[in-house]
């Protein structure tokens, strides 16, 4: 007996110490707040809502319903029969509910997941009617996309489970699944799901809807007009690095993103990375000049080609697209001279290049990515050939994103700080706690301010009348621009390819006191033209516009009062041409600018100064397709 009692103790021993475990368990659940079930139903409350910069809603859960089917509780004979009109009803293929039905494997399946509540109800009256025996109908949470494809790139969407797949919807998951609300008196306890139905957070964007909306117009027009494959736009306030339009045409309705194939789904702004052609001359200039190896009164010979001679007898040519003569900073932007870029970039070396482009952000993530974010690509200085510094000068040899060109063009905007790009203003609980609220981040000081306001003031005449860019300045505001032709890379012969451009324009106003920076650009255009300052800088004016009936901004037109209470008004001629040529003697080149933007003329202005002559003459008759010639003096 003793013995028995002996091998008992053990086991007595490590039952005690069971049973004290249990006990502890019971005693925490019991006296701690009421979570566990709390965080259980959370999986089965209301997803955050997304809404823009105004609150309006572009993501929002609304009652979806799965309709599934109890294989033994239905008569085949019967069933069969009903399967065309139930199909019909739930929208999906008859043939494929009929396999389902047929396939023995599973007693249980689902016939349709996510239904809208009108499909839902006719299900239901049909079962009520003792029509669709073995059908069951259950409510769940879905996804419901207000607004269609508006800012489709940037909001994304939910799958499996109203679970994030794309954009906002999955990098905020854990914020907007559901989560355990808090109690209304203040304690801050958790109520279990009957007091308050689990929510996930609120999402704010910085988006402006309105402004989205008509951005994503102006680009699918703009890919309408000039047979682009594709176009994207982004705006950004560069005092705070807040992202005001996010626009990748053509978009795709978040409602059914399943009919769209995954490269349209892709984000064009930060996947797609791309050789960004001339605009990237800010930048290397930018970190040319900060550095103190050129002012912005050097000259250099513009005369057609960069030209060097390597010690092994190898020669580097880069062409030009004109003969620009002796030019400065101002006039090496303004013409988009290869050249003088090429040339500056010999007063900087490997390193110093490489680091101050890396500075910008160039070969690196932004952080606002929503689906992966690329990188860009800008190769180490070892990997560099002879040719690669004035190359990477004129925006070749180096891959970016939208994403960090607006955001490198911030910098300069703001007076050379770099700022963190954010697409999310601020993220509230359901119960209106803030939670998370944007505060400006500086990076890294980038260039001087001085350096800044010099690039500024030379980016400025890009928008004259001697500059590529001309085409997108607002008339009334003060607007810094840079131009860019690039060609792509053709993927299966791995060089440059003859037809395939991607055509951008980069803009910042008002230059005197920058607000916004834009940036535009239209691949593979099959129109009459595929450079940028042709096609893509009247894009970016009308882009502008619409962020200027937005904004708050003091435009030139407003009327000023001078002298003893006389009112001055500015004096605007536009020019104009009929069914007969009118009498445009006396008119200088800035007021000759809206004939050129008709497609129905053809006009040639020669000279500089006010119109001496013209032809047509005056009231001669003018047709669709006529020249005109005007010579000024």
């Amino acid at each position: 007996m003793k013995k028995i009692d002996k091998r008992l103790t053990p086991l007595l021993g490590v039952l005690g110490l069971f049973a004290c475990l249990i006990f502890a368990r019971y005693a925490q659940l019991a006296f701690s707040p009421a979570r566990s079930m709390a965080s259980d139903e959370a999986l089965e409350g209301e997803r955050g809502s997304i809404v823009d910069r105004n609150g309006h809603a572009l993501a929002m859960d609304v009652p979806k319903y799965d309709i599934s089917v109890w294989r033994p509780a239905t008569n085949v004979g019967i069933f069969e029969k009903e399967i065309p009109q139930l199909a019909s009803i739930m929208g999906v293929p008859a043939d494929q509910l009929l396999a389902k039905y047929r396939d023995g494997n599973q007693n249980y399946f689902y016939a349709a997941k996510r239904l809208g509540s009108e499909s839902a109800e006719r299900v239901k009256a049909g079962i009520k009617a003792g029509r669709y025996k073995g059908v069951q109908v259950d409510e769940i949470s879905g996804r419901l996309y207000p607004e269609g494809k508006l800012a489709s790139h940037l909001v994304g969407f939910t799958g499996e489970g109203n679970a994030g797949l794309d954009g906002i919807e999955v990098k905020y998951d854990d914020k907007l699944s559901p989560k355990p609300r808090k109690a209304g008196d203040g304690t801050g306890r958790l109520l279990d799901s009957e007091a308050k139905k689990p929510q996930g957070d609120k999402v704010i964007l910085t988006v402006d809807a309105n402004l989205q909306f008509s951005i994503e117009e102006i680009m699918d027009q703009a890919i309408k007009a000039n047979g682009a494959e594709s176009a994207f736009a982004v705006v950004m306030d560069v005092r705070t690095g807040e992202i005001l339009a996010y626009v990748g045409e053509p978009g795709f309705d978040l409602n059914d993103y399943g009919s769209y194939s995954s490269e349209m789904r892709k984000d064009p702004l930060s996947l797609f990375s791309y050789e960004p052609g001339s605009v990237f001359k800010i930048f290397s200039m930018s970190s040319i000049l900060d550095i103190g190896a050129i002012d912005e009164n050097t000259i250099f010979d513009c005369d057609g080609a960069y030209r060097r001679t390597l010690p092994n007898g190898e020669k580097i040519v880069i062409k030009d697209l004109g003969v620009y003569g002796k030019q400065n900073l101002s006039g090496i932007l303004a013409h988009s001279s290869n050249a003088g870029v090429g040339y500056a970039s010999d007063r900087i070396s490997e390193a110093d290049l490489f680091a101050r482009l890396s500075s910008f952000g160039f070969g690196m993530k932004t952080g606002v990515g929503l689906s992966g974010e690329s990188p860009g690509l800008l190769r180490d200085p070892e990997k560099w050939s002879a040719r690669s510094k004035p190359t990477i000068a004129i925006g070749q040899e180096v891959l970016v994103t939208p994403l960090q060109m607006i955001t490198a063009a911030a910098a300069i905007a703001n007076g050379g700080l770099l700022l963190k790009p954010t697409a999310v203003a601020r993220i509230e609980t359901a119960d209106g706690e803030i939670v998370f609220k944007h505060e400006t981040q500086v990076v890294r000081r980038v260039v001087s301010e001085e350096t800044a306001k010099t690039m500024m003031k030379a980016l400025e005449t890009v928008a004259s009348l001697q500059g590529t860019g001309w085409r997108a300045k607002v008339a009334d505001v003060r607007m810094a621009v840079k131009t860019g032709t690039a060609q792509m890379i053709d993927p299966q012969s791995r060089a440059y390819s003859d037809k395939d451009y991607i055509a951008s324009t980069l803009g910042i106003f008002p230059a005197d006191a920058p607000k916004v920076a834009l940036y535009v650009a239209l691949v593979k255009p099959r129109g009459a033209s595929y450079l940028g300052g042709q096609i893509a800088a009247p894009v970016l004016k009308e882009v502008a516009e619409a962020v200027l009936s937005i904004i708050d901004l003091n435009r030139g037109k407003t009327p000023t009062v001078v002298h003893n209470g006389d009112v001055s008004l500015p004096l605007v001629r536009r020019a104009n041409i009929g069914l007969t040529m009118p009498d445009l003697a006396g008119y200088s080149k800035r007021e000759l600018l809206p004939l050129l933007e008709r497609s129905d003329l053809k006009v040639i202005i020669e000279g500089e100064g006010y119109v001496r002559s013209q032809k047509p003459l005056p009231g001669e008759s003018v047709n669709d397709g006529s020249t005109i010639y005007f010579r000024l003096k």
